[in-house]
């Protein structure tokens, strides 16, 4: 009885341990897809892209856009971003799901080249 006991309690922190390192490196590749975004959006050609461009790009990077105003001097964009990770247990594998919403401020400088300003990951709502 004890050395089964023991044998679950070393499964149960392998288990944790891989669970606390499944969700850091799920968020590390969603930032990462958050950024390739934002650079891609900045350098859309023709200045600020439509909405139409902006939901395409988000959607190349696993991304929904949630939000978009433009005007003539400035775009501002919101994208929802999610990456899927493992979580073990005892009875199985499930899967979980981050959801992180990434918004850029893209304005004209004075030599009208785009200037990015994003903020930083937020948690959001699978939407």
């Amino acid at each position: 009885m004890l050395i089964a006991a023991l044998v679950l309690m070393v499964m149960h922190h392998r288990q944790e341990h891989a669970n606390e390192q499944n969700e850091p490196e799920t968020l590390n590749r969603t930032a990462s897809a958050a950024r390739s975004y934002a650079r891609d959006v900045a350098a859309a050609p023709g200045g600020f892209p439509d909405r139409q461009a902006v939901r395409a790009i988000a959607e190349r990077h696993d991304g929904t856009l949630i939000s978009y105003t433009r005007s003539e001097r400035s775009l501002t964009t919101t994208v929802r971003f999610f990456g899927e990770y493992e979580d073990t247990s005892m009875f199985g594998v499930s899967y979980s799901r981050a959801y992180r919403c990434y918004s850029i401020v893209l304005r004209t400088g004075d030599e009208g080249v785009p200037q990015a300003r994003a903020t930083p990951l937020e948690k959001c709502d699978a939407g």
